[in-house]
């Protein structure tokens, strides 16, 4: 994608340009930012901004919806489980990519589950952690903490050759040793501001409803989902593709609005330099 014409100059024709201490300082700058976006792309299967910046800033801090407006990031927790390849299916099908919150030993041994992880991986979508064991957390200590994760990161390794750098904690709890642990482990935390209630035996009617009532403006959506109910991935999950094409949403990941905000916020710094000195 060219971002802007080869033909473009914001100096008149014919106008000899210096390039000063500062502009070589804002070039350099422009490159480490285009290079950040541009290395780590191998760690999806096809190139996608979700792993371009894999550990962006701020590791350690909750985030719980998009910072960009317009999106609607499809994110389920507690799996891999018996419906997770139908739930990569339906997915596919619309052009839609999920963010995967696995646990390693919820419902089972997720070594038993290297069929649906794989399908996942390959599928393009964002591999994410839900700790080893989905205990709670804002009680351990770090060190049992780090275990929790650690786990989690070496079955991925061994599965599909990637570590992730994005999790979401078990019921939510962010308390104690958890968030300077996870900064220490350069981990995204994500929560929610969306919850669909599946756990708390929601129908899927119930669910469409917080989704309505959330809206579609403003910031967007990270909603908190279950992808081990069969009502929300073969009911939950169309509707709410339908939804956000009505409304003209994004589907993203959880991770993917951090490339563009990043590449932005590269240029911004480096604009500013220029304008200082």
């Amino acid at each position: 994608m060219r971002l802007y014409s080869s033909s473009y100059s914001p100096f008149p024709s014919g106008t000899t340009v210096t390039k000063s201490k500062p502009a070589i300082m804002l070039t350099s700058t422009i490159a480490t930012g285009l290079t950040l976006l541009v290395t780590g792309a191998a760690a999806f299967p096809t190139p996608s901004p979700i792993e371009l910046m894999r550990r962006g800033p701020n590791p350690g801090i909750v985030i719980t919806k998009c910072t960009n407006p317009g999106m609607l990031a499809l994110a389920y927790d507690d799996g891999p489980y018996t419906y997770t390849s139908t739930l990569i299916d339906i997915l596919d099908k619309a052009g839609a990519k999920g963010t995967f919150f696995w646990t390693g030993t919820l419902y089972g041994c997720i070594y038993k589950s290297q069929a649906a992880v794989e399908k996942a991986y390959k599928s393009g979508h964002q591999i994410a952690s839900h700790s080893w064991t989905h205990g709670h957390m804002g009680g351990m200590s770090a060190a049992n903490i780090k275990t929790e994760m650690t786990k989690v990161e070496d079955a991925l390794v061994n599965m599909i050759g990637i570590k992730p750098a994005y999790m979401r904690p078990p019921y939510l709890e962010t308390s104690g040793q958890f968030l300077p642990t996870m900064k220490t482990m350069n981990y995204k935390v994500i929560t929610n501001d969306v919850d669909s209630g599946d756990w708390n035996n929601q129908s899927p009617a119930q669910s469409q409803s917080v989704f309505t009532r959330a809206g579609s403006s403003g910031a967007g959506h990270i909603p908190l989902m279950h992808e081990t109910y069969a009502s929300t991935v073969n009911t939950l999950t169309p509707w709410l593709i339908n939804w956000a094409k009505t409304n003209n949403l994004k589907l993203v990941t959880v991770g993917e609005y951090l490339p563009a905000y990043f590449f932005w916020l590269v240029l911004l710094l480096g604009f500013e330099l220029w304008l200082t000195v």
